[in-house]
């Protein structure tokens, strides 16, 4: 078996290598999700104008972390349940983006900076997913 590190046979631990599965980035994804809700509730809570309540702000985040938890290479379905969260957040922070952009919203305003962040880690997170389930729906099952 490959370890990662040096073996210098001093009786430390050794961590298994990584096992590589081609055209998986869940793992991109999860670092995505889980960057999206922290920044969700600290928008919400410091005043930014978020196109959410303050209740369907906290159930989104709960449901990227969650979404991110439970992201496996061995289950197609939270691939397209991660790629119809990207796909909404895309569009729900796109457009309140450029709405924000065309209202004369300051680009250093900070609603601005957190739904065009928001759009952008969610057009980020679209591509990974989207590279995964292509990724899954063309190699042999592990």
């Amino acid at each position: 078996m490959t370890y990662e590190g040096e073996g210098d046979g001093g009786g430390g631990e050794q961590v298994p290598r990584h096992r590589e599965i081609p055209h998986y980035h869940g793992d991109e994804t999860r670092v995505l999700f889980v960057i999206s809700a922290v920044i969700l509730i600290v928008a919400k809570s410091t005043g930014g104008d978020i196109p959410l309540t303050a209740f369907a702000t906290v159930v989104s985040a709960v449901i990227l972390v969650v979404a991110a938890g439970i992201t496996n290479p061995a289950q197609f379905w939270i691939h397209w349940l991660n790629a119809l969260l990207a796909v909404y957040g895309t569009i729900l922070f796109g457009t309140t983006a450029v709405e924000h952009y065309r209202a004369g919203l300051s680009i250093f305003d900070g609603s601005f900076i957190y739904v065009e962040t928001l759009a952008l880690l969610s057009l980020i997170a679209l591509y990974f997913t989207t590279r995964t389930v292509r990724g899954l729906h063309q190699r042999p099952r592990y």
